[in-house]
């Protein structure tokens, strides 16, 4: 991923909410109205649909917030354009990957549009499931901030026993670790895909935890649009 990638202008053809399925192809902007109350951000009522979400999820992401969204998506429409928001300081970023997994599979296999409104914060993991939706389909509020940073870990190890044994409990520590750091890459490369943002920045600011302003997000392409 380099400079070269397309950001979303303000001017591109977006999904209308106000219309169904994604399946009836983009619709034109809904721009030529707007007065925008905030010159870094757009009316919202460009975009109508995210005013009233299927889905609204805050507080840390857990099993808990699983059930919730699990029971939402059950209760929502069964066709048309679907929007989730969340609004959270983070959580078990396995939580995340899970419900992002039930966001792939419903736009994949059920063709569905599925839109993204992130509210006020969206630290940890909750930046890790916003990730398992495009770049186009990512909305933020104004004053939200993203926050990008590595996963953390607290571990003891207690030695005890047979020498062989304990090289294989060094090892079972060194495996989680190593692949813990895969799974973080394939999540911050799904964040960063289509956008301005190369991998290898997003590598070297999470240690010290990367907060991204919501007209930032925007104009690196980590979002379409703020509203």
């Amino acid at each position: 991923m380099t400079d070269s990638l397309p950001i979303a202008p303000p001017n591109r053809p977006i999904p209308d909410p106000t219309r169904g399925s994604s399946r009836e192809g983009p619709a034109k902007p809904m721009r030529g109205d707007s007065n925008p109350t905030d010159s870094d951000s757009t009316d919202p009522r460009a975009y109508p649909l995210l005013a009233n979400p299927h889905v609204v999820l805050s507080g840390t992401v857990d099993y808990a917030m699983y059930q919730s969204f699990r029971d939402q998506l059950r209760d929502a429409p069964e066709e048309g354009t679907l929007v989730l928001t969340l609004s959270s300081l983070g959580g078990d970023p396995e939580v995340a990957r899970l419900m992002g997994d039930e966001v792939r599979l419903l736009a994949e296999y059920d063709g569905r549009e599925i839109l993204f409104l992130g509210k006020a914060v969206i630290y940890s993991a909750a930046a890790t499931f916003m990730a398992n939706f495009p770049a186009d389909k990512r909305f933020l509020t104004r004053g939200t901030r993203i926050m990008i940073h590595e996963r953390q870990m607290t571990k003891t190890i207690n030695l005890s026993g047979p020498l062989k044994t304990l090289t294989a409990t060094l090892k079972a520590t060194l495996h989680e670790i190593e692949h813990s750091i895969k799974i973080e890459e394939e999540g911050f490369a799904k964040l960063v895909e289509g956008t301005r943002i190369d991998l290898d920045e997003v590598r070297r600011r999470a240690p010290e935890n990367w907060y991204i302003d919501a007209e930032e997000a925007r104009d690196l392409g980590l979002v379409l649009d703020v509203i």
